[in-house]
């Protein structure tokens, strides 16, 4: 019986971390075409400019609340 017990008993081993350095980068493999920490830079430069809409848009849009409408609205949502 005590035979069995040392047999069956585990065992634990301290092993090495694989990291190289201090960069939690390096742990990965290679990024997708458009992923990873270390490519959003090159998305940057590749953005289209800001979207202006067309003056048919800009006219059907309501005109934007004033400070004291906007607080009113704030506390008839908050009773």
């Amino acid at each position: 019986m005590t035979g069995d017990k040392k047999e069956q008993e585990q065992s634990f081993n301290i092993l090495p971390h694989p990291a190289k350095s201090n960069n939690p980068a390096d742990l990965n493999s290679e990024p997708a075409e458009h992923g990873g920490l270390q490519s959003a830079s090159y998305n940057a430069y590749n953005a289209k400019g800001p979207h202006i809409p067309s003056h048919e848009i800009q006219q059907g849009l309501e005109k934007p609340l004033s400070s004291e409408e906007l607080k009113a609205r704030a506390e008839e949502l908050n009773k």
